[in-house]
This record gives C-alpha cells, sequence and structure tokens, in this order.
C-alpha cells in the first residue's frame, strides 16, 4: 500500500512540473 501511494505521489509531482513548465513555456 505504501509503494502504491508512493508511485501515486510521484506521478502527481510529475505531473505538477509538467503544468508550470507548460505555463511557462506559453508565457
Amino acid at each position: 500500500m505504501s509503494y502504491y501511494y508512493g508511485s501515486f505521489a510521484l506521478i502527481v509531482v510529475l505531473f505538477i512540473l509538467l503544468v508550470l513548465v507548460g505555463t511557462a513555456y506559453v508565457y
């Protein structure tokens, strides 16, 4: 269960970074 939560958190962090990079690229 802990491993699954860790992988989910990693995906969320990568998604947030992708959004930040995307907005920075737009501006």
